[in-house]
């Protein structure tokens, strides 16, 4: 990961949170972030390790996973450009449970710990904004073990593409889930051409609709209610 002073402030234009502080926070705020690139491939933080602030992407997609003891590695979720993670590890001071890995080359922008600090003591609206973050956050972790125990490749699928499709953790993510088909596998754990057979499942169940540049979710709640029978 390397420092992108360059022009990243442009695609940071609209960074969601910046948007619930005052104009002396939103200076402040602007004053402590710091914008890199990452390669596909290179970790943006690493397990047992400690995190450089909050992250967020800007551009490109993130995976964050974790390994047990035994090696297995298990997907927690995938961040497209406008989500953030890692409050809760700031919050608590304490080594990474998890990696994220870029998935394709990303921009990203990272606000250190005292800044981070700096907000929660001094704005009310910013302290709600990273409550529904970890709210939502919560409720990954768990889903996280959950589907892992998915047989059905259209369902891995199916449960990756409900995740992306969160609007708190990605709020630019809209209807239209923009990333590749090899992007995808990679979350799931699948092959591309396994994804590729179960996207065309599900699109034939009226769920998705696979575009140029993503995958266009048509019916979310009937996506999710798939995953969850799926559990059962």
């Amino acid at each position: 990961m390397t420092s992108d002073p360059s022009d990243a402030r442009t695609l940071a234009a609209d960074i969601r949170w910046l948007d619930v502080l005052t104009g002396a926070e939103r200076d402040r705020a602007w004053k402590s972030l710091r914008f890199a690139r990452a390669d596909a491939g290179a970790f943006v933080c690493r397990q047992g390790e400690r995190i450089a602030g909050w992250v967020g992407v800007l551009e490109g997609l993130v995976r964050v996973a974790s390994t047990d003891e035994s090696g297995c590695t298990t997907t927690i979720t995938g961040v497209l450009a406008g989500g953030w993670f890692g409050e809760g590890t700031v919050l608590k001071r304490e080594p990474c449970r998890y990696h994220a890995q870029a998935l394709c080359r990303c921009r990203l922008a990272i606000l250190p710990a005292e800044g981070f600090d700096a907000l929660l003591a001094s704005s009310l609206r910013f302290n709600r904004f990273v409550m529904d973050q970890l709210n939502e956050r919560l409720s990954q972790f768990i889903g996280a073990r959950e589907w892992e125990r998915l047989r059905r490749p259209d369902l891995r699928v199916a449960c990756q593409l409900t995740q992306l499709h969160n609007a708190v953790l990605n709020p630019r993510a809209g209807t239209l889930v923009k990333l590749r088909q090899q992007e995808l596998a990679d979350l799931a754990g699948l092959s591309r051409q396994c994804v590729n057979r179960s996207l065309a499942q599900l699109q034939e169940r009226g769920l998705v609709r696979v575009q140029y540049g993503g995958v266009q979710v048509l019916d979310a709640a009937a996506l999710a209610r798939e995953v969850e029978a799926g559990h059962g």
